[in-house]
């Protein structure tokens, strides 16, 4: 329950944010359609990629959001695991700790496909 009250409370903190900034929301949003749609690697690959930045940098909303991406993209637990052991291989004890909570957080969400 932990992950779906963060997605929900992430997803109210951009919608405050988005009416308090929404040119920069709709350029922000355009940016991330043209990266996910155009390039050689699939969209599934790019959420990976995503994933990876978010732990690395303990982003806990980015995680959430980007596990949820994942998870609808089709991403078993073993590629997602995948991605996990190459974050704390570049990133030491503290990316261990924040691919736990992603980890943590694939497991809360798949449950609830």
């Amino acid at each position: 329950m932990i992950w779906t009250d963060k997605l929900s409370d992430t997803r109210n903190q951009l919608r405050t944010l988005n009416k308090a900034i929404p040119e920069a929301s709709r350029a922000f949003g355009g940016l991330s359609k043209a990266v996910k749609k155009g390039g050689v690697l699939d969209f599934k690959t790019k959420e990976f990629v995503a994933l990876g930045i978010a732990v690395s940098t303990r982003c806990v909303a980015c995680i959430a959001l980007h596990v949820e991406t994942l998870i609808k993209a089709g991403a078993r637990r073993e590629e997602v695991s995948d991605v996990l052991a190459m974050c704390v291989q570049m990133g030491g004890g503290p990316a261990m700790m924040y691919a736990g909570k992603a980890l943590e957080c694939y497991d809360e969400l798949s449950s609830k496909e």
